[in-house]
């Protein structure tokens, strides 16, 4: 089996993808916000979690993203290990769907995280009502919910643009075995 990427330039977009998870956790605990928060921002660890897992899984291994995103959890105070197995397992339900390599569009691609963040949502409130957790008011969960699905585009650029994570070629699938 061949390797899509030298290793060194795995294990250094793992450490960059890790890297970023900090970054925007270390600016959301940054005291700026003083009141309760009329809206909700987006997720743009989520965002970023899709995206990677969408265009090059290798990336972005599953304990990867289990370790940083319940990190973030931890770090910003939700109940740990419910958002971060929801994005977890949206990102290995998009993972095994993109079977098809480069072959999709971006459109289908933006289309499939929006309804895998709107079920991520909705099975969190879900989850968070049942065990009788405090949650903030739903405006402030359907405001982030769309404000990162509308992100989703810019954090794509930035990924491809500026990180280097392209998408997977139809021969790069195929050497990896993503391909049916």
């Amino acid at each position: 089996m061949d390797r899509v990427a030298p290793a060194h330039t795995v294990w250094s977009k793992r450490a960059t993808f890790l890297a970023l998870v900090l970054l925007i956790c270390f600016f959301h605990l940054l005291p700026l916000d003083f009141g309760p928060r009329a809206w909700g921002w987006p997720d743009l660890i989520a965002a970023f979690a899709f995206a990677w897992s969408v265009r090059r899984p290798e990336y972005v291994p599953p304990v990867l993203l289990a370790a940083a995103l319940l990190l973030a959890d931890l770090l910003l105070q939700r109940p740990p290990g419910l958002w971060a197995l929801l994005v977890l397992l949206g990102c290995e339900f998009l993972r095994a769907r993109n079977g098809l390599g480069g072959e999709a569009t971006f459109a289908t691609e933006w289309l499939s995280v929006s309804i895998v963040l709107i079920v991520a949502t909705v099975l969190m409130r879900v989850g968070l009502t049942v065990l009788a957790v405090p949650q903030p008011r739903l405006s402030v969960d359907v405001t982030q919910l769309i404000f990162t699905i509308g992100v989703y585009p810019v954090v794509v650029w930035v990924s491809q643009t500026l990180l280097g994570i392209e998408r997977l070629s139809a021969a790069e699938a195929d050497r990896m075995g993503v391909r049916s």
